[in-house]
This record gives structure tokens, sequence and C-alpha cells, in this order.
């Protein structure tokens, strides 16, 4: 027998096993960390949390933040996770020696995300770009709230709190089968904290977000999906929709959260769990 979390997952093991079961990933509600109170702001805030693994996604992010660039007194983005950890590995090329270094903080693929949300820095002012320059794990004093903000990484027990700082989580990945075979987990998260997501229209994606646009006016779905094909307009567009209506991201984010707070339920999912496991062993 086997167990894995999504039905799009299931599909693919059933090909060489029939008996698989869906027990998805959960999120218990009284944990800590999905209980933080959101910041507030004027602007409508938009963020992605994450790993390192999640170069090739991120770009289709890619001028983006350009295409937008003329409303920028309206919104702003946090990118949270940010790492400077690692090591390289040099190999002296006439005689093969390698040799391990610390990674440089301008050679992590951190700053290379933080390049796309900032459209390669255009978006910051001159003093914002110095400090992040000096790639300091502290917090940037300005009088107003920068339009680009890092957020360092913490701990598994702490990460999910990083959804306090914005309103929309953005959800890009690449179409192939390791990503269309992924949990829904950032999905999960998201509607926990009541956020309004912009995701995808692939994979893990699909299985609990209906896309809430038609004909330019806001249906009764709980996400804005971008279609593979659309990767280079509709994430600008979407963002523009909801900067232009933030009520719209409120009502989202609060649909989503209808959507998952009992499914994704850990007390649910763990006792679906032990069921399964008690059938087995009769």
């Amino acid at each position: 027998h086997v167990t894995t979390t999504t039905s799009v997952f299931a599909t693919e093991i059933s090909k060489f096993n029939k008996n698989v079961y869906i027990l998805p990933n959960a999120i218990n509600p009284k944990e800590g960390q999905f209980n933080v109170k959101s910041e507030t702001s004027d602007k409508l805030r938009f963020g992605w949390l994450g790993g390192s693994s999640h170069l090739h996604d991120l770009k289709l992010l890619d001028g983006t933040i350009s295409k937008l660039s003329q409303h920028k007194d309206k919104f702003s983005m946090y990118l949270c996770g940010f790492d400077i950890r690692g090591t390289v590995t040099e190999i002296n090329q006439q005689t093969g020696e390698q040799k391990q270094r610390d990674i440089k903080p301008e050679e992590t693929v951190w700053s290379r995300y933080e390049e796309i949300f900032t459209d390669n820095y255009k978006t910051v002012d001159p003093k914002h770009k110095e400090f992040l320059m000096s790639f300091k794990d502290e917090e940037y004093v300005s009088d107003v709230l920068p339009f680009y903000n890092r957020i360092w990484t913490k701990p598994v027990t702490s990460y999910a709190a990083n959804y306090k700082w914005f309103d929309v989580s953005l959800a890009p990945i690449k179409n192939h089968i390791f990503n269309r075979v992924k949990s829904q987990l950032k999905v999960i998260e998201a509607g926990f904290h009541k956020k309004a997501i912009i995701a995808s229209n692939i994979g893990p994606y699909t299985i609990d977000l209906k896309h809430a646009l038609k004909n330019g006016e806001f249906t009764d779905g709980n996400a804005l999906l971008v279609d593979e094909a659309r990767n280079h307009s509709d994430w600008a567009k979407y963002m523009k929709k909801l900067i232009d209506n933030p009520n719209w991201a409120y009502d989202l984010g609060q649909r989503l959260y209808e959507t998952v707070k009992d499914t994704y339920d850990l007390n649910k999912v763990t006792k679906d769990r032990a069921e399964l496991y008690k059938s087995l062993i009769k």
C-alpha cells in the first residue's frame, strides 16, 4: 500500500500500484505560527515564501515588477526566507584540485530572487540598495514603507509566521512532472492565514483553487490562476487587478480559508490516517 498527498500524485502512483491512499498535508490550526496577527498597511502587499530550489519557478515572474513600476506607490513586495548560508566548490582547471569556500552573499540564489522582486534593484532607492548590499540581518529603518522588503529565514517551527507580512501570496511553478505531483501546501498555508493567492494553473494548485475572474469581473472563485501560455502577461495583470481592488484580495483570502479550514485540519487528517492503518491491520 502507498500513501501520498494529492489526487494528482495518486494517479501517477497508481500506474505502478493500485493500492493508493490520499492523506494530504495538513496544518494544526492551534500551532502558534498559524495564529499570528497580520501587520497592517495602506498598501497591498505581495509576498513569496519558500526555499532555495525555486529559481526556475520564480523566473516566471521575471519582468512582472517592471510592468507594474508606474503603480509601485500602491503596493509592496516581500521576499521571505532569505538565506546566505552555504558553500561553493571551486575546481582548478589545470590540476583538478577541488576547494570549498563559503558562498558570497551576492552569489546565492536568494540574490537572484531579489533581482526578480526588485526589477534588478530599479525599484529601490540608492540608500535602500546600499543597505541590501550589506547583507545584514537587520531591519531597514525608513520613514516610509519600502517598496521591497527582505525577510530573513526562520526555523521550521516559525517560518509560516512570515505570512503576517503580506496580503497576497504568489505561487508560480513551472510545468514539469516534479511540480505537478507536489503537495498544495502553499495553498493550505495561505488559506489558514486568510491570504489571497495568485498561482500557476498547474498540478497541485488545480485541486482546491477555482479561478475568480471572468471577462474582467470577479466571480465566486477563491484564487487567481495563471495559465502556462500566459505567464508573460497575467502575473502582472492579476496583481494590477488586486492593486486596484484591494477589497477583492481580502475576499479571496476569506474564501480560501473556507476552502481549506476543515479538509486540511491536522486533527481530521490524523483521524483519517489512524482509520486507514486500522483497516490495513484488519
